[in-house]
């Protein structure tokens, strides 16, 4: 069979690019499509074995790299726009409109769905709510348009497979499907353990809204003897860093290396979004991190209270400060067995294998 990957677009090296590096590893001769492609050369060689990404129109858009997002309303049509008449098995990575390309009834078109499109259903209001009028009031229009299209196109999906049951049960509810589950892969050889600890607490994440830095960032302000070191960037960081304190430290992008020894040393991973499943949850645990995270969403299925990390129940400076201060009351030993029981679910191996018996299986069901 002739193979497709589409993904909506590669801008960082992310969640859902590592699975795609998986992907592409069971399938080496698989041709990729996208929105746009803005990733670095380090990146692409690491993410795609330096494969030429197939874009749409949006990426000759004028400042598209920096302002991609705000072409919402004609993603849609842009990917739509991709020709996927060649391939005989059509794999989407999506978590916005990847899942919606137009196929044949002859080719199979199978979704691994990281969410449906979150802000325009789930994430609908915290999105809008960061907006200011006018554009609070376009938004508005423009993802009443998203749902609707994104209803209309689910039926163009053969076979779902979302990344955690938490998203299994968005995509009953929004499109009346069901689903496999198979959870994404951590890179435990990548992510291993240290002995020694620093003093710091660290959170690597897109700066946008839903991630809820501005939670972390407003919780540690009210902790300063307590060091946070933040990594990552998008459109977000310059606000976040506005109302950090002096205890906070900004590092923006780092390399790879950099990134694992931060999570090495860290005393303890900061995560307080409602999210779809969490890989940073399992990279940390990989490197015997205690994770605080907010309980609820994919976290639930990857970390295991008392042993690889705790929650706080609500996204509020009260309730995270109180975990973090018992975190540091408590003393409690977290042993090394604990945390690599728990990641060893969710390896690279693990996925490929779920993933390729899924799409077999399939395959053959549909001759």
């Amino acid at each position: 069979m002739k193979v497709a990957l589409v993904q909506d677009w590669f801008v960082v090296n992310g969640g859902a690019e590592k699975v795609v590096r998986e992907i592409i590893a069971m399938y080496p001769d698989i041709e990729i499509f996208s929105l746009v492609d803005f990733l670095s050369d380090e990146d692409r060689d690491y993410i795609l074995a330096g494969k030429k990404v197939h874009t749409s129109y949006l990426q000759k858009i004028p400042f598209a790299k920096k302002h991609y997002r705000n072409f919402l309303l004609l993603f849609p049509h842009a990917i739509e726009s991709l020709d996927f008449s060649a391939f005989d098995l059509i794999i989407s990575s999506s978590s916005s409109v990847a899942k919606g390309i137009k196929k044949t009834n002859k080719q199979i078109h199978v979704c691994y769905c990281h969410s449906p499109v979150r802000y325009a259903w789930d994430l609908k209001d915290a999105y809008l709510s960061s907006m200011k009028w006018p554009k609070r009031s376009i938004a508005k229009y423009v993802l009443a348009y998203i749902r609707k299209w994104d209803l209309k196109t689910s039926n163009r999906v053969d076979l779902f497979l979302a990344n955690s049951k938490n998203v299994a049960e968005r995509i009953r509810r929004i499109y009346n499907r069901d689903s496999v589950v198979v959870h994404p892969p951590c890179d435990t050889k990548l992510f291993t353990p240290e002995e020694e600890k620093d003093d710091y607490y660290f959170t690597s994440l897109r700066m946008v809204p839903y991630k809820r830095l501005d939670l972390i960032v407003k919780t540690f302000n009210e902790l300063p003897d307590k060091k946070l070191i933040v990594s990552g960037e998008g459109p977000d960081m310059e606000k976040i860093k506005a109302i950090a304190a002096g205890n906070i430290t900004f590092v923006g992008f780092v390399k790879q290396a950099e990134l694992v020894k931060y999570f090495q040393k860290a005393k303890a991973f900061i995560l307080a979004a409602e999210e779809d499943f969490g890989i940073t949850s399992l990279e940390a645990q990989s490197c015997c991190t205690p994770v605080i995270a907010y309980a609820k969403g994919g976290y639930l299925e990857t970390v295991i209270p008392g042993k690889t990390g705790v929650f706080f129940k609500e996204q509020t400076v009260q309730s995270l400060k109180n975990t973090i201060l018992e975190f540091e009351k408590s003393g409690h030993v977290y042993k090394r067995e604990d945390f690599l029981n728990n990641v060893a679910s969710f390896t690279q191996e693990k996925f490929r294998t779920a993933f390729k018996d899924c799409i077999d299986s399939y395959v053959e069901r549909k001759g």
